[in-house]
């Protein structure tokens, strides 16, 4: 199942201790989805942090560990879940001239086709239910992707000046910067329809990823600006897919 979860704080930026050890009490609330390894990664110059914790499933040696950084060294993700035609990827990849890799887990042909095809061409071929989080450490974004169906978990967002993200809320609330107010509308929904419908949820500030999308956050806006920060880009849609189909 595996679980992901980090932040970004420009005031945290060279504290790599302090933050290595808010990674692990966040990715400690998600040991359950994650029991065989765990791992963090930060960039000190901007203040992220991301941290993993595995269900070692496609790739059971250390080669499939995350954090992990693609060949280059671009890319950067923490990744929960599975693509299915990874094979048919990795086949292309290697077609293309791709030839460097260091085991056989999905999450690296993931990262080789972000080098390949950017963020939105390799989803586009991704087949899978996935939770992903990428740092593109030239452009300096944050990249919260989620499948097609939004079959795996992710929120996102503000909590007093640092933005959270992770595969459940209990990881978000583990971070110092906590605030925990309750959204009257979510709260309001949830009394009137019995859930709390997407995007929002219970606590104010804090979202759902959408199916389908990505959300990218660029560090050199500052991370302080709210949604303001932040742009959604859809990469699939129920409707288009049906439009296709029908023509």
């Amino acid at each position: 199942m595996c679980g992901i979860v980090g932040y970004l704080d420009d005031r945290a930026r060279g504290n790599a201790d302090a933050a290595r050890a808010t990674l692990r009490r966040m990715s400690t609330c998600l040991a359950h989805r994650g029991p065989d390894d765990e791992g963090s990664w930060t960039d000190d110059d901007v203040g992220l942090a991301l941290g993993h914790r595995r269900l070692s499933i496609l790739d059971l040696s250390p080669e499939g560990h995350q954090p992990m950084a693609s060949v280059a060294g671009r890319y950067v993700t923490v990744y929960n879940g599975e693509v299915y035609n990874w094979r048919e990827l990795r086949a292309e990849l290697e077609r293309a001239g791709h030839t460097r890799w260091r085991g056989h887990s999905d999450t690296e042909v993931l990262l080789a086709g972000f080098e390949r095809w950017g963020i939105r061409g390799t989803l586009d071929r991704a087949n899978g239910m996935f939770a992903i989080a990428v740092w593109d450490r030239q452009s300096k974004q944050l990249h919260l992707c989620r499948d097609r169906l939004g079959e795996k978990p992710l929120y996102y967002g503000w909590s007093r000046g640092v933005f959270l993200f992770g595969s459940e809320l209990k990881g978000l609330r583990a971070h110092p910067a906590w605030d925990g107010a309750i959204d009257r509308g979510a709260l309001t929904a949830y009394m009137r329809f019995g859930y709390v419908p997407a995007p929002y949820t219970i606590h104010a500030g804090i979202r759902k990823v959408p199916p389908g999308s990505v959300i990218t956050l660029d560090a050199r806006a500052g991370v302080r600006r709210g949604e303001d920060a932040v742009t959604l880009a859809t990469f699939w849609s129920v409707r288009d897919a049906a439009r296709r189909a029908a023509s």
